[in-house]
């Protein structure tokens, strides 16, 4: 996970209405979140192929007025076609080459959007040492247990479930990107944090249901 400080009103106009922008210390964040999904179950029973396949978000960190927080995702690109049903309440998912492979003491990670020219990334982190004390932006980035979407209209609120984050610290040695630029927000600059995991299991996604 690449993440990004932000100009709280760069992120806010970009949202739909009844969201407000998160703010951590008065900043907006938005992240990169490249990762492989395995052992996906459609209504938590019939498993969905391929067995693992990856899928990158760039998201962004909200709240509504009455303080209920979550995710609100500029784009998920995926490889996996059957993820696209999820469009149907709203979420944002677009189909991509993707590619996950570790090199040394790190990771790379390679995207690019099919139907988009020019929109993609390439990433290459080097893992650092295990997060032993979280920090509050730690856990304010990586804790948080639902995601909006937009349909006809409105807002819906899914339920995240899934343990805590096992977090390490990482070092970019190369990136490039255009997803940023492509969601509608300033280019950024330089990565203020990031973060590398093993992973979370399992995820379990609650019903999607109106925000009253």
């Amino acid at each position: 996970m690449v993440h990004w400080s932000y100009r709280a009103e760069a992120v806010q106009r970009l949202l739909p209405p009844g969201l407000l922008v998160d703010r951590f210390e008065g900043r907006a964040w938005v992240s990169l979140t490249p990762f492989e999904m395995a052992s996906v179950r459609g209504l938590r029973v019939v498993p969905l192929p391929p067995a693992v396949f990856p899928e990158t978000n760039l998201r962004t960190y909200v709240r509504l007025p009455d303080g209920r927080r979550g995710l609100w995702f500029f784009s998920l690109d995926v490889t996996a076609p059957l993820m696209l049903a999820a469009r149907a309440i709203g979420v944002p998912y677009r189909l991509a080459e993707l590619s996950v492979r570790a090199r040394g003491a790190g990771m790379v990670y390679t995207g690019r959007r099919r139907g988009a020219q020019g929109v993609g990334y390439r990433l290459s982190i080097e893992t650092g040492a295990p997060v032993e004390d979280v920090t509050p932006l730690d856990d304010w980035l990586t804790a948080r247990w639902g995601a909006f979407s937009r349909r006809a209209g409105r807002l819906l609120l899914t339920p995240v479930h899934h343990e805590p984050w096992t977090l390490r610290r990482g070092t970019i040695t190369e990136l490039r990107q255009t997803l940023t630029r492509a969601a509608g927000l300033p280019d950024p600059g330089p990565a203020s944090l990031v973060h590398l995991s093993p992973g979370v299991g399992p995820v379990r996604l609650g019903p999607p249901r109106p925000v009253s």
